[in-house]
């Protein structure tokens, strides 16, 4: 069961989320700190380079299934242009100011 994007716990996450499955680049951008990390199934990768790919120019979409850790960490259907769809993990550390200042997702 799905839960909708409203009443994920973590505000962040909620803005992440919100931010993925609009498309808005800049509001995503707006949410990380500066010098975010991301890692993709357990490997660093460049931000900027991976949500494009991944994100922006494949239309990503998240379908949040359940949350844990306050709602720092989710378990999603994510979709792509590029993979189609399959069942991902997402966890996120977020700093004092409410911004991401990393999150890994992969496989679940």
């Amino acid at each position: 069961m799905t839960i909708q994007t409203t009443r994920l716990s973590d505000p962040a996450v909620r803005a992440f989320v919100t931010a993925v499955n609009n498309h808005d680049r800049e509001g995503f951008m707006a949410l990380l700190a500066p010098g975010a990390t991301m890692a993709d199934d357990g490997s660093d990768r460049d931000l900027a380079d991976w949500t494009d790919r991944e994100i922006f120019s494949s239309h990503g979409h998240l379908e949040v299934d359940r949350e844990s850790d306050g709602g720092r960490s989710i378990v999603a259907r994510y979709r792509n242009d590029t993979w189609g769809e399959m069942r991902t993990r997402w966890t996120f550390t977020v700093d004092d100011d409410g911004r991401i200042s990393r999150f890994e997702t992969g496989q679940a």
